[in-house]
């Protein structure tokens, strides 16, 4: 489903991402970790498309390139990010910016009810109150409430590729289990998830295919969910000296 062949990413002609190549089929789930400044989220930005970022390589989703389209294209054809710092946004409701988001025209009375109703019942599931989607998109939000909301965009949109940036970073054990079980849920044989994180901990509670490390713009190694209780057990360390096997 999900491509990415030999990218490599620069921000202000500095190397960020070197020559990076990844496939992710149908209803797989990868995890890529990294110590600080490894650029996952520079990875993940490129991804979607950040305009300040100079990017060479190409993008597959559904056998279709996208390397070349726009942030909002790259959205329509069913990549999604959720954000490691999501923006404020005051005067828009999270009911409102969902259904915008969703629906590029007006749609009738009765299906606008209908989404709202299940909007706040995928609302409660996150361990949200149903007034949540009342409330100005992330303004006065915790940490965990901004991750929560990027769960809840993701439910709402049901995008092919979910590329989820340090979704864990913030939440305390029980909104880490509600999040990773919303997440779980949402595995239906296609869609396909990448998910960016410091640490091993989301994978007690999310089932994951592959696990990647990833090295000054590099992956360095690639396995199982053990990979990431090797990362949890001795740290970052041998790959930083580049003493890893």
């Amino acid at each position: 489903m999900f491509e990415i062949k030999d990218l490599s990413v620069s921000v202000e002609n500095k190397r960020i991402i070197q020559g990076l190549s990844l496939n992710i089929n149908d209803g797989e789930t990868h995890v890529i970790m990294g110590p600080n400044g490894a650029g996952k989220s520079t990875l993940a930005e490129a991804l979607l498309g950040h305009p300040s970022l100079h990017v060479q390589g190409k993008i597959i989703l559904d056998k279709k390139d996208i390397s070349k389209l726009s942030t909002d294209e790259r959205a329509r054809e069913g990549l999604f990010l959720a954000f490691q710092n999501p923006e404020e946004i005051e005067g828009v409701t999270v009911s409102n910016f969902l259904r915008k988001a969703k629906f590029r025209e007006n749609k009738d009375l009765d299906l606008m009810i209908t989404e709202h109703e299940e909007l706040e019942k995928n609302a409660m599931k996150i361990g949200m109150g149903k007034d949540f989607v009342k409330r100005e998109l992330n303004v006065g939000f915790s940490g965990g409430e901004k991750k929560r909301m990027e769960i809840l965009q993701a439910i709402s949109l049901k995008p092919k590729v979910l590329v989820m940036d340090e979704v864990d970073s913030g939440l305390d054990v029980d909104g880490l289990k509600l999040i990773s079980e919303a997440l779980e849920n949402m595995k239906d044989g296609k869609r396909c998830f990448l998910i960016i994180t410091h640490y091993p901990r989301i994978l007690k509670h999310l089932k994951a295919e592959y696990v990647h490390i990833l090295i000054n713009g590099k992956i360095v190694k690639s396995g199982t969910e053990e990979l990431a209780h090797e990362i949890e057990e001795n740290g970052y360390t041998p790959y930083l000296k580049g003493k890893h096997v």
